[in-house]
């Protein structure tokens, strides 16, 4: 997970916003537009403000910038595991749902539910896998296949938000 905190939120929203987006710039996945316009909202006293603000930046941020964001992902055991090009977060969430102990059988059909989805959406299936199993994982790709593509993204997302307030809050434990 995340490096440990150097501030707590109230220190690091009270200084500039290099440091602020230098701190929290990548809790959303390759996106530290996010941080940027969480920024225009501090004070932050608490995790939560801090998160709350950052999730509004993204509701408020046009359909392409979401659509951005939501690409900006790695795909589940996909190419960027493969060519271990992952962000450390990234890496530590696919591994504690054993989506690097995959059996051959099970990353084809990961490698599979990954290309239709990608096909039918136009960007990678998202969801906070913490505590899933492998199998979850792969059965709610299926089961979101079904989806239109407006609710696949406000779905995407949803489980966006659970992943950095999960990164948040690691970030800042005591």
């Amino acid at each position: 997970m995340s490096a440990p905190p150097r501030h707590s939120v109230a220190s690091l929203s009270r200084g500039g916003r290099d440091a602020f987006v230098a701190a929290l710039g990548g809790v959303f996945e390759h996106s530290p537009w996010v941080a940027e316009q969480a920024w225009e909202a501090r004070p932050f006293a608490t995790v939560d403000e801090l998160h709350r603000a950052m999730v509004a930046a993204v509701g408020r941020s046009p359909r392409e910038a979401q659509i951005a964001l939501v690409r900006a992902h790695p795909e589940l055991a996909g190419k960027e595991a493969a060519a271990g090009t992952m962000t450390a977060d990234s890496i530590g969430e696919q591994q504690s749902a054993g989506l690097d102990r995959c059996t051959p059988e099970e990353a084809a059909r990961l490698r599979d539910l990954n290309r239709r989805y990608r096909e039918r959406f136009g960007f990678p299936f998202v969801m906070a896998v913490r505590g899933r199993s492998r199998h979850e994982i792969m059965d709610a790709i299926e089961a979101r296949l079904g989806n239109d593509a407006e609710t696949e993204l406000q779905r995407c997302l949803a489980e966006i938000a659970k992943i950095t307030r999960l990164r948040l809050d690691a970030m800042f434990a005591a």
